[in-house]
Formats: structure tokens, sequence, C-alpha cells
């Protein structure tokens, strides 16, 4: 029972993949292709961006401050021995 179960979540999962990367196009099945026109429009000068390389960023980090005593363990209070 468990076998067929994964088989046809094996089946299931290659037809939603074929499906969705357009191989079932010649079928008449392919998926909406969307398209989002309005966000191009809402850029607002898109070409003054500039990219700088991960080289030109400060490298060096300042090491965090060490405490100026190591922290004490609590201890447990323990039950009474009966």
């Amino acid at each position: 029972m468990l076998r067929l179960l994964i088989l046809l979540l094996l089946l299931a999962n290659g037809a939603y993949f074929a499906w969705s990367h357009g191989a079932l196009a010649k079928l008449g099945l392919e998926p909406a292709h969307t398209t989002e026109p309005e966000r191009l429009q809402q850029q607002v000068y898109p070409e003054l961006l500039l990219v700088t390389p991960a080289a030109s960023t400060p490298t060096a980090v300042a090491p965090a401050p060490a405490l100026a005593e190591p922290p004490v363990p609590t201890q447990v209070a323990s039950a009474p021995a009966r």
C-alpha cells in the first residue's frame, strides 16, 4: 500500500513538473504566462542604479568585546534526602 502511495506521488510530481515547464503545451495544457508590466513602469530612474563589487566593502570586522568575568554557573537546589 505504501509503495502504491509513493508511486502515485512520484507520478503526480512528474506530471506537475512537466506541466509547469511547458512540456504538455502540445496537448494544450500549459500554465498561463503572467507578466507584471506595471512594476517596470513604477521604477524611478533605474539607469542610475550602481552595483559595486564586493571587494570595495570593508572586510575588517571589529571583534566582539570580551566579558570581564566568566558567567558563574547557578546551582540547582536538590530535594532533601529521604
